[in-house]
Order: C-alpha cells, then structure tokens, then sequence
C-alpha cells in the first residue's frame, strides 16, 4: 500500500507536467509545483511569544548541539555559498547537511567560483579538468554535451545533480548547465545511492547554482576567443525594498549569449541562457527561494572519425581537425531547456529543521546528420558515412523532503537526517538510421548540399516512463574526535516501456533495493584525519536485454581508505584516497549477436588519488592532482574480454594549476596563472590492441583588475597540441581541442 501510494505520487509529480509541457512551456511548468504555506511573520512572533522562556544553560546547551561553521578569515562559510579563493570548508554532497570537509568520511572535491572565474571553462566538463578522479571532456572538442568519467566509469548521464536534484537523462536527452551560473561545483567520490538514489557508483557532480546575494551585485562580461566565439553576459542581483514586517526579498538573474564557430568547419557553438531567482525570508528561521532558467542551443554533432587517419597516419597522413564530416545543409543539434523549482528550509526549533526541494525540468532535443563510419577507401581519403536522426523530448521530476534533528545522548553528539525523496522520469524517444544511403565523403575535397531523407521504420519509438521513491535515515554521531556515518536508505522503482506508434505496453518491471554506507573518520588535533568508509549503490537503467525484458538495476560497491590533511594556520588540505570499486550487472554484448545486450558483466576500478588545494598566501592559488587506477572487466560474456581495460578509458591523470595575483605595489591587481594536464594512454578497442596515446597539455591565465574592470586572456592548449581526446572504436576517434584563446573584458558596479 505504501509502495503504491508513494509511486502514485510520483507518478502525478511527472505525468502531469508531460502533456502541459509538451510545446517546452516553462511557464504551465511553474503549475505542477506543490504549493509552499509559510507562517505570516506575526502569527510566528506571537507564537514565540508563548513559548516557555528558556534559561541561558538551556540556550548554551541547545547550541552546543548544533553543527557549529567552520571560521575562515571572519567569513562563515556555507554549502550553498561561495568559496573562499581557492579552498572550501565544507559541502552538502555527502552527507546532505552542512558538515566540514574535514568530518565527511569520503572523498569530496569543491570547484569554487573563483576558480572558474581564473580558468575560463567554456563548459561544464572543463570544470572539471584540474579535478582528482575525474576525466573530464572524454570525447574532446564536442559542443554537444559534458562528458566525464569518475573512478573510470561513465558518470555525466546518471551522476549530474543540480542543487542537489539529480538531472537524469538516457538517449539523447540530455542537459546542459552554464558555468556563469556555478557558485560551486562539488564532486563526491564514490557511490551516493543511500542519499540521492539511482545514480552512478563512482560519484556524482553536483553543481550549486548562483543564489540571490544579500549585497548588491551588478557585474557584466564580454569576451571572444580566437575562432571568433563572441560572447555577452550578466549577473545583478541583491536585495529588494520591503514594508516593515515583511521580511527579506532578495533577487537574481543571470543571463548569457553566445555565439560564433569553433575548430570545425560548419561547427557552431550558440548558445541563450537566461536564470532569474528570488529568496524571501519572513523571518530569521525561514527560507524559501525559488530557481528558474531556460537555455536553448544551436550546434551540431561530433564528428566520429577512424582510428588511421588519426591516432596513426594514413596514406595521405592525419585528417585536418577542421574537417566536417557531415553535411551543413543537414546537420544540426539543437537543445531547448528550461527548468523551474523552489529550495524550501524552516527552522521548526532550534534542534529540528525541515527542507524542501523540489524541480521539475524540460527538455526537447533535435540530432540530425550524417555521421562517419569508418573509411570507404583509405588510399583516396573517402570516408562512408550514415544517415541519422533522433528526436527526444524528456520531463524530470524531483521532490526531496528532509528533517533534520540535532540531538546529543550523553557524550555523543547526533545530527539524524531523515528523508523521502520522489522521482518521476519520462523520455519521448525517437531513433532512426539507414546504411548505405548517403555517399562516402573525401576528407580533403569534401563535396557539401546533399539532402537525402531516412527511409524506413525507426529502430526506437518508445514512451519510456520511470518512477521512484525512497526514504533515508542517516545519523552523524561525534565523540570527541571521532565522526562516525551511518546511513540506510530504501527504494522502489517502477519503469515501462510503451511502444510510441501503438501504446502498447512492450516491457514493465517493478524494483525494491536498499543501500547502506558506513563511514569513520577521526580528527587529530593537528589536522591529520585518516577515514574509512563502505558503501553499496544502484542505478535503474532503462534499457531492454537480448530476451526482450527491461535491464535489471545496476549496482555497486566500494571500500575506501583514506588521509585529509589541514595543517593548522594553513588555508588549504590534502587528500589522499585509495578505493576498491565495482560496478555490477553491467550490460555486456551478447557474442552471438552484437546488437544485443545481456547484464552478465562486472567491471572492477583500483586505484589511488590524491589532491592537494591551497590559499597558499594571499596573493598565490594553487591546485594538484593526481590519479592511477586499474580499470578492467572482471566478468563478461566473452571471456576474452576479461582483465581487459574498456575503451576511452586513461588510467591515469595528472594536473596542477597556479595562480598569483599581486595585491599592493606597482603591479597591484595584475596576477597570471598557469596549469599542466597529464591524460595517459587509453584503449580504441575492447581487445587492447589499439592504443590512443598520453597527451600533456598546458594552460595560461593573465588577468587584470583595476578599480572595478578586470582584463583577461585564458588560454588552453597552450602548445596547440594536436591530439585524440579518446577513440570508442576503430572508427569512433575523436580529437581534443586545438589552442583556444578567449580575451574577456568585465565591469562591476
């Protein structure tokens, strides 16, 4: 009855949405929302007023319960806010509360905006690069998407998270976030299904939007690289004027245009972004804010080009990274978006707060083109290609309720956390292809105008819904110095898969799993703090299998040990994290049939990271990483395939990053930075035998501020190295990015 009830729920939270939202609507979106009843200001104080008078013991004991912020050079720090330079104190992500860095049994890393500010990331992934675990940008200058790995495993699609909301996608239906609107970006290593239910059990990124400021902001930036990307954008915010006993209001908007090419031909980047938010605090123990945006791109597909031709050298040699293997009379890739949701936090004693969130997002997606199938005559330099279309339009649902109780039972201090969550997917998904229909292409003497229509039936045409609820306790107990996790959680899943033309019901399934992390880190004095933590996961992949029934949930498990450092007096720390990691019932290729899939594989992840941030002085940043892990299939179908490293995989990843700024004397405010990246080798095909090689690139800031402008020239790929990001297959090599340079230009106010 329970299970019924709660999947009923989110299957409304979804569903109604679907039909409203069916021309991307963001403003029939705003209707599905729950209503919030918040307290008048009044009835609270009067209420207050009945309240027993407490005495000061009781004040100071309440307190004392309480998680007490971390001071950093007169500044309390939170989760939600931004970074102090280059370090943060504490995060959300792992524990879902406001906890040190410190006392977090597990591996987390914060991106702050300063950071991103210094680098220039162009996308979310590039966010990423300097990032211990995380290979971020697999597939190299694609505009499309975000692509990262995390401990060696596929984590953009199920393991990005906005404000703590995940953005699920499967298909092509994917998101896109802008890093103009990043206050920080958090990463968490390992499995997180016990907090955040189905997602990757490698870790997740979870991005943490621009919230509407106490002070005034007013800030606008323009900039444009060396293709001729030209870009605008803005940030003012601040609060607004309100009659006496009406509380706070805060406001926000953040917006962007970009537009311009890239280093392929035909190839742009344009995207519109636009993200208005408003905050109102009646009182001093209630928050309600609430989150919207929109965004559209316009670009087109990647290109998918051969292993010779690229990695090695053909007849004719390496095929131009600016070369087009599509058609620009066909090709395109456009995304409209938009998102609308609400963070909701009251204070119901000082022991006991509830929050709320809640997101609903859309999204419509166009992919058409002609996309490279390996080579049709390597001596002439004629490519085959084939014909492509898919069209998906998505909604996601997210609702996240948590009571958050802080107690102590004698020496042992509790901060319990307890949850429901509901989560309600639905893809409208379209996929088409024809072989043999489209002419080869020459790489050096391409002839463009052709417009050739599919053919045929689609191969997928498919309503694919999923929903899922789940409930969690978690309880932080502090002795002393020890801070041991302990979290459950349970969840229930229902997918099914109606065949778009007709409305039959081609496949359903029902899921109940739990997952459990347990995790003890203790404190020393000195700043050393040695961890240790377990954790089980599970993702509900959609997906049918070689019978014809839908995937059986993935799932995981990890065992880490670890060591993170804070000296004292010094505004930085170091991590050091060795893992055990597997992902199970992993789809595998059926070896009698390769468009067919079974879930007989495993594949195993071991490895070491370690990461070291610090506000070194007042005037140098500076950020290190380093990653080695042995990635290999450990169960498969093909037996072959065992002990064997999957494709697009590096096994090691190497990065450092530095940042100087003087702050008096004659060069006040002129500072520059610059980072090494290290990517190793990685393999183009499932047997080993086809290597991408390591790259090392380098990157380079110089910056400006004076009065309230600030100049900057960031460049990446310093050298201009030309290089294969990674290779899916013989015939799926893609290249990294060439040198981009991007002179900017802001002003605040």
């Amino acid at each position: 009855m329970l299970r019924s009830a709660v999947l009923a729920t989110a299957s409304a939270w979804v569903l109604m949405p679907q039909a409203s939202l069916a021309q991307s609507s963001a403003s029939s979106g705003a209707q599905s929302l729950p209503p919030v009843n918040v307290a008048a200001p009044e009835q609270r104080r009067r209420a207050a007023v009945r309240a027993p008078r407490r005495t000061q013991s009781q004040v100071e004991t309440a307190n004392s319960r309480k998680p007490q912020p971390q001071r950093n050079v007169g500044v309390v720090e939170s989760p939600r806010g931004p970074v102090q330079g280059y370090v943060a104190r504490r995060s959300s992500s792992g524990t879902k509360t406001n906890t040190p860095i410190m006392q977090t049994p597990q591996a987390v890393s914060v991106i702050g905006a300063d950071q991103i500010r210094d680098q220039k990331p162009n996308k979310l992934d590039e966010v990423l690069r300097y990032t211990a675990g995380v290979r971020a940008g697999t597939f190299g200058a694609d505009t499309r998407n975000d692509w990262w790995l995390i401990r060696g495993f596929k984590s953009d699609d199920i393991g990005l998270f906005l404000d703590g909301l995940q953005l699920f996608y499967t298909s092509y239906a994917s998101w896109k976030l802008q890093p103009s609107n990043m206050e920080r970006v958090e990463v968490l290593r390992g499995p997180s299904a016990v907090l955040y239910g189905g997602s990757s059990p490698s870790g997740i990124v979870n991005v943490i939007s621009k919230m509407p400021p106490t002070e005034p902001v007013r800030y606008i930036e323009t900039g444009v690289n060396n293709f001729g990307n030209a870009y605008v954008g803005f940030d003012v915010g601040g609060p607004v004027a309100t009659q006496p006993g009406n509380g706070q209001l805060l406001y926000r908007v953040v917006g962007q245009v970009q537009n311009g090419d890239t280093q392929v031909n035909f190839t742009p980047d344009n995207n519109y972004f636009i993200a208005p938010s408003v905050t109102w605090k009646p009182d001093a123990d209630t928050t309600l804010t609430v989150l919207a945006s929109a965004s559209k791109q316009d670009t087109r597909g990647i290109n998918f080009l051969p292993y010779q031709g690229t990695v090695t050298s053909a007849p004719f040699g390496k095929i131009p990274t600016s070369f087009f293997a599509g058609d620009p009379s066909v090709d395109k890739f456009t995304r409209e978006q938009e998102m609308l949701g609400y963070q909701f936090e009251h204070n119901l004693t000082e022991d006991l707060t509830f929050r709320q969130n809640a997101r609903f997002a859309h999204v419509d997606l166009t992919y058409r083109g002609f996309v490279g199938n390996g080579w049709d005559n390597i001596n002439t330099a004629t490519m085959g290609r084939y014909n492509w279309y898919a069209k998906n339009t998505a909604n996601q649902a997210n609702l996240d309720n948590q009571l958050e109780y802080r107690f102590g039972t004698g020496p042992v201090r509790h901060t319990m956390l307890f949850g429901v969550d509901l989560k309600g997917y639905q893809i409208d998904d379209y996929q088409a292809f024809n072989f043999g229909t489209v002419p080869s292409i020459n790489v050096f003497n391409p002839a463009y105008g052709l417009d050739i229509p599919l053919t045929g039936a689609p191969f997928r045409n498919f309503l694919i819904t999923q929903k899922q609820a789940g409930t969690y306790v978690q309880d932080q107990m502090k002795l002393g110095n020890f801070t041991l996790v302990l979290s459950g959680r349970n969840d229930w899943v229902e997918t099914s898969q109606d065949a778009r033309d007709s409305g039959a019901d081609v496949a359903s399934r029902s899921d109940s799993r739990f997952s459990g992390r347990a995790g003890l880190i203790y404190t020393f004095d000195n700043g050393i703090a040695p961890y240790v933590s377990y954790a089980t996961s599970y993702n509900p992949i959609i997906g049918l299998n070689a019978q014809n029934l839908l995937f059986l949930p993935e799932t995981g498990k990890q065992a880490e040990i670890g060591v993170k450092v804070a000296p004292r007096g010094f505004d930085g720390y170091f991590t050091v994290s060795v893992f055990d990691l597997k992902r199970q019932n992993v789809a595998t290729t059926d070896p009698t049939n390769v468009l067919l899939q079974n879930q007989t594989g495993e594949v195993t992840s071991r490895g070491i990271e370690l990461e070291a941030v610090a506000n070194a002085t007042k005037e140098l940043k500076l950020i290190g990483s380093f990653t080695s892990y042995h990635l290999f299939t450990s169960k498969d179908l093909d037996p072959s395939l065992i002990g064997k490293t999957p494709t697009n995989t590096p096994e090691m990843l190497i990065s450092g990053w530095a940042d100087y700024t003087f702050k008096d004397g004659p060069l006040e405010g002129f500072g520059f930075g610059g980072g090494v990246r290290y990517v190793g080798s990685s393999w183009a095909d499932a047997a080993n035998t086809l290597e991408v090689p390591a790259v090392v690139l380098a990157d380079l800031a110089v910056h400006y501020e004076w009065q309230n402008w600030r100049m900057a020239l960031n460049v990446i790929n310093l050298t201009d190295k030309i290089y294969v990001a990674s290779c899916a297959s013989a015939s799926s090599c893609f290249y990294g990015d060439r040198r981009r340079a991007t002179a900017s230009v802001s002003y605040k106010w």
